[in-house]
């Protein structure tokens, strides 16, 4: 990758050369005008001899360094209009192109206030940008013209009144270097309802086009193996109807073949003072919480600068990537791995949420500005709901001999976002608590994928959720960036473990007796959750002691002990995939380090410059500003209870699909928020059972 410096960022004093006189913060979004800004700086840049295809602008967070400066003097009401601050910086992410074959991803950052290009990257053929939008569309209309595809579903005879339809799919790593390629699966949809919403996932097809991206010409068919476990590798085994055998598998209400639940009563959320919170901006203060969203195409939400009653806990919390492995060994699907993070963008992927559906009570909504394929900003409106929800008992103990009972309810302020990629949806929420802890949370649902399998067969490989649909094995695999300021910026992480003494005569007579042994971790390096000792993480602060305890404050969390990459470690998914090998990563500082997968995924042989590189320079971390990377999530071995929408083997179908979604009409805008959330479809996929939980970020010492 080649750099070309043109100026360098600096700090300037708030407005002094603001083009609109307002002075935002430097963790606030762009505005639609500085992304607009941002593009016709690069127009204006790159000149009229060649075409630039956008992909995305967005902030560029500032230097640590400079931004934390700017944060402590916020924190002590020093901020003033003559206060410097870091440079309002938009990365801008695009092609330029030199004719089908010749496109050149470059990455440039511009100064919006000055209107100028400050900094240009152009990256080498070898990695590839993650796939948008356009491209999608435009790999759709290539099949349909092509005459290769063409022949292939010429091939099959489709029952009247299907038509094909088609999933586009990150190309994989296949381990050699080939062109930026789109791939896709291909299914059929029964038209004859007329219901454009009619699933088309019980009627896979096996074959997958692969395009040449920039050409858009389709390169090639690959054909699947359809067949069962007597089988073994073997291809050719389907037949020319090879959707006789399948059946639907309706989940929208109007085409459900039974009637849906009359026995639901309203379980509405009131809050009729309104809520506790109070935004202003991008700031969210709630009980003792204080703490900014952001926004960005790739990651979704994200939490900066987080304080509980006044004292630092975090300076940055976010997903930082998801790998989707399938275990089918039959290739093509030995490519059949997402990042959904790096391939494609959680955040271009954010659902538009709805009021009384996917949050409940009163509700603060955020938008997101996006990127056109033309560079022209757009409003995502409602990417991010922000309410408070109940979740049980907070505290509670009974005086024995008065039966005087005191209890109080475990109170919840939720950041959440849901995005849809093809058939999957995720629900990612960021939970504060009333005692000082955080929750990541993840939940998977949506439609399994599937492929065809023959009439009758079983496969080792997944399970038959449907005639002639084989749901595959495959794992979610997240990974969650955390950059804790515990009291400062400089930390030591320890590792702590319970562990059994042997019998001593001096120490432990009777056997009773176990050790709690603290490690600090020196050096980068990665481990391992391990139940067994009751491995624990603590982030703590060695120049900041509990009055109490004298003991160093600490945030803590105990890593889940969820099955890691089970493929190969000489496979290529394994090694694209590096940080899903181990539970926990310990790594130092680096700006612009925020990706545990690598910065470029898509179609990526290894994983480069991700978690792994970090931990392999071997840098001190002791008394350092660190960063913590929790890997975790779900091995997925589908049932036919996950069929055709996910939610005990025993039933044949998902036993809610009858589940109304009724909307809660009690919900509400919180004061100020606009109007919103009209149209909203309310038979909404119950949320699936699986969930897969990150980590309880919990205060070890009264913070």
């Amino acid at each position: 990758m080649s750099v070309d410096k043109v100026t360098t960022g600096h700090m300037r004093p708030d407005g002094s050369e603001a083009s609109s006189g307002s002075f935002p913060h430097p963790l606030d979004q762009l505005s639609i005008s500085e992304a607009n800004l941002a593009r016709q700086a690069i127009l204006t840049a790159r000149g009229t001899a060649v075409t630039i295809h956008f992909r995305s602008i967005f902030l560029e967070e500032p230097p640590k360094k400079e931004l934390s400066k700017f944060l402590d003097l916020e924190h002590s009401g020093r901020v003033t209009a003559q206060t410097p601050r870091p440079a309002r910086l938009a990365k801008v992410q695009y092609d330029v192109v030199r004719g089908d074959k010749n496109h050149e991803y470059t990455e440039s950052c511009v100064d919006v206030v000055s209107r100028k290009e400050v900094q240009k990257r152009i990256v080498d053929k070898v990695h590839h940008a993650s796939l948008t939008t356009h491209e999608f569309k435009a790999f759709s209309e290539a099949c349909i013209a092509s005459p290769l595809y063409k022949k292939a579903i010429a091939e099959f005879d489709l029952p009247d009144g299907f038509v094909v339809t088609i999933d586009p799919w990150p190309y994989g790593g296949d381990g050699k270097t080939v062109p930026r390629y789109t791939q896709g699966l291909c299914f059929a949809r029964d038209t004859r309802s007329g219901n454009e919403d009619s699933n088309h996932y019980p009627y896979p097809l096996p074959i997958i086009p692969v395009m040449d991206t920039y050409s858009h010409e389709i390169v090639r068919i690959d054909r699947l193996a359809t067949g069962g476990k007597e089988d073994g590798l073997a291809y050719g085994t389907h037949k020319k109807n090879v959707l006789d055998h399948c059946s639907p598998g309706e989940y929208i209400p109007e085409m459900l073949s039974q009637p849906l639940r009359t026995d639901v009563k309203p379980l509405n959320v009131v809050q009729p003072d309104g809520p506790s919170f109070q935004v202003n901006g991008n700031l969210i203060e709630w009980q003792k919480w204080r703490f900014r969203v952001g926004f960005s195409p790739r990651e979704g939400a994200t939490l900066h600068d987080v304080h509980y009653d006044g004292r630092s806990v975090l300076y940055r919390l976010s997903l930082s990537e998801m790998t989707v492995p399938y275990g089918d060994p039959r290739p093509p699907f030995h490519r059949k791995q997402a990042f959904d993070f790096g391939d494609a963008g959680a955040g271009r992927a954010a659902n538009n949420l709805s009021l009384g559906c996917d949050c409940l009570g009163v509700i603060k909504y955020f938008d997101a500005v996006l990127t056109e394929p033309d560079g022209t900003a757009s409003l995502a409106e409602n990417v991010i709901c922000l309410h408070e929800q109940d979740n049980g008992i907070g505290w509670k103990h009974t005086n024995y001999r008065t039966q005087r009972a005191v209890v109080t309810r475990l109170r919840e302020l939720v950041v959440q976002f849901i995005i849809t990629l093809a058939n999957y949806e995720y629900i990612f929420a960021y939970k504060f608590d009333q005692a000082g802890g955080i929750t990541i949370e993840t939940r998977a649902t949506g439609i399994v994928s599937v492929v065809n399998i023959d009439p009758g067969k079983m496969s080792p490989w997944g399970n038959v959720v449907s005639s002639g649909a084989l749901a595959q094995n495959h794992q979610h695999l997240f990974c969650v960036r955390i950059d804790p300021a515990v009291d400062g910026h400089k930390n030591t992480v320890v590792a702590e473990e319970s562990l059994p003494m042997p019998l001593s005569k001096e120490l432990n007579p009777y056997g009773s007796g176990y050790e709690v042994r603290q490690t600090p971790i020196k050096t980068s390096q990665f481990f391992d959750a391990s139940p067994m000792t009751n491995l624990t993480v603590k982030m703590t602060n060695p120049s900041k002691l509990n009055p109490v305890s004298g003991k160093p404050v600490s945030y803590k969390f105990i890593p889940t002990a969820s099955q890691l990459m089970l493929a190969h470690p000489e496979s290529i998914m394994a090694k694209r995939a590096q940080f899903a090998q181990h539970h926990i990563w310990i790594t130092k500082h680096k700006d612009n380090e925020f990706w545990a997968g690598g910065e470029f995924t898509n179609q990526s042989s290894t994983e480069t410059d991700g978690v792994a590189d970090a931990v392999a320079r071997q840098e001190n971390v002791e008394n350092e500003d660190v960063v913590v990377w929790n890997t975790f999530g779900l091995t997925h071995n589908p049932r036919t209870e996950d069929w055709p929408v996910m939610p005990a083997d025993f039933f044949i179908a998902n036993p809610a699909i009858d589940v109304p979604g009724v909307k809660d009409m009690a919900s509400q805008l919180a004061p100020g928020d606009k109007a919103c959330c009209g149209g909203v479809e309310v038979q909404k996929a119950p949320e699936s059972h699986m969930q897969g939980t990150g980590p309880d970020l919990d205060p070890k010492s009264k913070l």
